[in-house]
């Protein structure tokens, strides 16, 4: 059950960045940019949380193990100082 709902929360986060960006590019208010980024960047965390639990749960490659979460995590901090910035410096 929980293949589903890791590929629904990363389907979930690719259509709030596609309807964010969609809404950006006519009215060119930053704020749906930097949104839009975010769960772009929210989208890839998931995205990777997909391939490390389900593609590689517990794969060896090279006699080390395939470990995603510092990948996720930095990807997911990306995401939120983005959105951060966005907030404080862009917002009118």
């Amino acid at each position: 059950m929980a293949p589903i709902f890791y590929g629904l929360c990363t389907l979930a986060a690719l259509f709030c960045a596609v309807l964010l960006l969609r809404a950006y590019f006519p009215s060119r208010y930053k704020l749906l940019l930097w949104g839009g980024i975010c769960f772009l960047g929210l989208t890839l965390n998931n995205a990777l949380l997909v391939v490390d639990k389900i593609i590689f749960p517990e794969e060896k490659l090279f006699f080390i193990g395939i470990d995603f979460i510092i990948w996720r995590l930095l990807a997911a901090l990306i995401a939120m100082l983005v959105l951060l910035y966005g907030i404080i410096f862009e917002a009118e």
